[in-house]
């Protein structure tokens, strides 16, 4: 007779699995949420509800010319999740203002909608993750859906219209003084060209030149910098990072994108050449610790995820393909400009919950 050894199972506490059942039911409501959030920015349902004052489902509909159903049961959802409060005497829900802040203030550092948009499209691009994890290949920036390219660019441009002028810039030695004088900036990977154009503002003696390979985002750029009125001073150009045009820069930026890069060495290496020798280079990362134990956060959660999903396939498109990650750290990114053949310092400059800030001398 033939006997069929079993494998051991390990003990289960049952407490503890349903406590992850659970959880796991809360992950489910938090994934739906993501497109929820994003109904609730498209439709108009935050910005309706940004006055505070309680509301009926037949209300919400009637105010933004939607059907009363979705209203009711998104509302629903909404209150369940503690995005917006439930009055259960009189049936109406309110927006607080804290979450009117963060959901319907597009002027606040800390709007999140874009946040959400650029998870949405990505979640929406998994199949072809999937694919890609399986052979080794990687997924360009360029092939995502407009909401990875758009709700990025939303996301950052409140971090960056919250922090770059205030904090970041000055931040950094000697810069802000030789931005007012007049100063020669690169921009590299400037996507919709959000930060090019907030530092062009800023500082009308200065000159911009932005770069990005992704041509669809260049041309909305340019079509911003047209309607910002700093066109005079400000150019945009489809070129990779290795690429980008010009010499004799006093500041070079990188606003969230080294890691997405094939080839950040090479990218450093060129940075180097194109700099002044007493030029500055600021490399603006997600916020990240140098091991993975420093993020297991809430943050780190969602850049990890990002990391997966979004920016590792983008740097396996690319040559060499490093695929630093999200979450690559202080160290990570300064082994890769002392490679590049910067020796003249590197320090954070300065932080946010979402940013670190990296000044680089050559």
């Amino acid at each position: 007779m033939t006997t069929i050894e079993q494998t051991p199972t390990r003990d289960v506490d049952p407490d503890k699995l349903m406590s992850f059942v659970f959880q796991a039911v809360g992950e489910v409501g938090a994934a739906l949420n993501t497109a929820l959030v994003v109904m609730g920015d498209a439709l108009g349902y935050y910005t309706t509800m940004a006055d505070g004052e309680p509301i009926t489902p037949a209300a919400l509909a009637e105010r933004t010319g939607t059907a009363e159903p979705y209203a009711r049961e998104w509302l629903s959802a909404q209150a369940a999740g503690g995005y917006v409060e439930y009055d259960a005497p009189t049936r109406t829900y309110t927006l607080p203002p804290e979450q009117a802040v963060a959901l319907a203030d597009p002027t606040s550092p800390a709007y999140l909608p874009g946040f959400f948009q650029i998870a949405h499209g990505t979640v929406r691009d998994t199949p072809a993750v999937l694919g890609a994890a399986r052979t080794g290949d990687g997924i360009g920036w360029h092939a995502h859906n407009t909401d990875v390219h758009h709700g990025c660019e939303r996301f950052f441009r409140s971090m960056y219209n919250g922090h770059l002028l205030g904090e970041w810039l000055p931040a950094l030695e000697g810069v802000v003084g030789k931005l007012d004088r007049g100063a020669r900036v690169a921009d590299v990977g400037c996507g919709h060209g959000a930060s090019t154009i907030l530092m062009a503002r800023a500082f009308p003696a200065s000159t911009f030149v932005g770069s990005d390979y992704h041509a669809a985002s260049v041309e909305i750029a340019r079509q911003r910098a047209h309607e910002a009125g700093v066109a005079d001073r400000v150019t945009f150009e489809v070129a990779s990072a290795t690429e980008f045009t010009g010499a004799g820069y006093d500041l070079v930026t990188m606003f969230d994108c080294l890691h997405d890069m094939g080839d950040p060495v090479g990218a450093a290496a060129h940075v180097r050449t194109a700099i002044a020798d007493d030029g500055t280079w600021m490399v603006v990362e997600p916020m990240a610790g140098d091991h993975v134990e420093d993020n297991l956060t809430p943050v780190g959660r969602a850049f990890y995820g990002f990391s997966t999903l979004l920016c590792t396939p983008a740097s396996l498109s690319q040559d060499v393909g490093l695929a630093l990650g999200t979450q690559a750290g202080p160290a990570r990114i300064r082994d890769v400009t002392v490679a590049g053949g910067f020796t003249g310092g590197f320090r954070t400059a300065a932080s946010t919950p979402f940013n670190n800030v990296f000044e680089i001398r050559p």
